[in-house]
C-alpha cells in the first residue's frame, strides 16, 4: 500500500500538498520491511562501492581532523557503510529510523551499535570526531525548518573541530523532472525488478514512485513504494550548516553516489 501522504500528493487538488504533514511524510519515507529485504541487492547490481565511499568520506574527515578515531552514520540504511569505517576508526556508532533496516545494520556489524533515531531530533548521549549522512537523506526533510534541524541534530554531535560531511539530494536546477528508471538485478536465489518515476508534485516538494517484483522459489511477489522529497538549493544547505555552527564547503564529486557531491564543515 503506498502511505496516504503519498496518495494525497498524487490527487488532482495540489494545494493541499503545501503544507504536508511532517509526521505522514515521515512514515512515507520509512522503508518497509519489503524493500528493505532487497535494498542491498538492487543497489550493489546497479554498481554502489559502499567500501570506496567509506574510504572517500574518511579521507576527507582525515584531511580536516588528522587524529579522528570515531565516527558516527546517521541514516546508516543497512550498514554497509559501517562495514568499512569500522575498519578506519576506533569507534563507530550508526543511527536509523526504519526497524528492518536497522535490523540489517546490526546482523552486518555485530558490536557495533546502532541507535534509534530520527535525524532530526536524536541524541546519542556523546559526540564524535566525525558525523556523516549520505544517500540524499536531507532530501526527506519537509522544509528549511526540519533541514535546519536535521543538521543540527548532528552538529551538536562533534565537538570543536569536528567533521560533518552530508550528501545532499538533488539540487532544483540539476533535477530531471519525470525522470524514468528501470533495475533489473539477479541474485543467487530471486531476481529484483524496479521501475520508477520521479516527478514534482507541487513547487519544491517531488514524489518517486516505485513498483517492485520479485520472483524467487516461493513464487511472484509484487509491491508499491513511494517516498516525498524536497529539492533544497545549495544556499538552504550552507545556511543550515552556519546555523549549527559549521563552516561548509561544497565539493563535487563523481566518487559518492549519484554524483550530488559532498556538504562538508568543521564546527567552531
Amino acid at each position: 500500500m503506498i502511505e496516504s501522504t503519498a496518495e494525497a500528493l498524487m490527487t488532482t487538488d495540489m494545494s493541499a500538498t503545501a503544507t504536508r504533514d511532517a509526521e505522514g511524510t515521515r512514515k512515507a519515507n520509512v522503508y518497509s520491511a519489503e524493500v528493505s529485504e532487497f535494498y542491498d541487492l538492487v543497489y550493489k547490481g546497479r554498481g554502489k562501492n559502499y567500501a570506496h565511499e567509506s574510504a572517500v568520506i574518511t579521507e576527507l574527515v582525515r584531511a580536516r581532523r588528522p587524529g579522528a578515531a570515531s565516527l558516527l552514520d546517521v541514516a546508516c540504511g543497512t550498514g554497509e557503510h559501517l562495514r568499512t569505517f569500522r575498519l578506519m576508526f576506533d569507534e563507530v556508532e550508526g543511527v536509523e529510523l526504519s526497524p528492518t533496516m536497522r535490523a540489517a545494520a546490526r546482523g552486518k556489524v555485530p558490536g557495533v551499535t546502532i541507535h534509534d533515531g530520527d535525524i532530526r531530533r536524536f541524541d546519542t548521549g556523546r559526540t564524535y570526531d566525525a558525523v556523516c549522512s549520505l544517500f540524499g537523506t536531507l532530501g526527506y526533510m519537509t522544509d528549511t525548518a526540519e533541514l535546519e534541524a536535521a543538521v543540527g541534530s548532528m552538529a551538536a554531535h562533534l565537538p570543536t573541530g569536528g567533521v560533518l560531511i552530508v550528501e545532499p539530494w538533488y539540487f532544483p536546477a540539476k533535477f530531471i523532472d519525470g525522470h524514468i528508471s528501470g533495475d533489473l538485478v539477479r541474485g543467487a536465489d530471486r531476481t529484483v525488478t524496479r521501475v520508477m518515476r520521479v516527478a514534482r508534485a507541487t513547487g519544491s516538494t517531488v514524489l518517486q514512485e516505485a513498483h517492485w517484483s520479485v520472483v524467487d522459489a516461493t513464487g511472484v511477489r509484487h509491491f508499491d513504494q513511494a517516498q516525498i522529497f524536497t529539492l533544497f538549493e545549495p544556499a538552504d544547505y550552507t545556511a543550515a550548516f552556519r546555523r549549527a555552527g559549521c563552516d561548509a564547503e561544497y565539493i563535487e564529486s563523481g566518487d559518492i553516489g549519484d554524483g550530488r557531491g559532498l556538504f562538508v564543515g568543521i564546527r567552531h
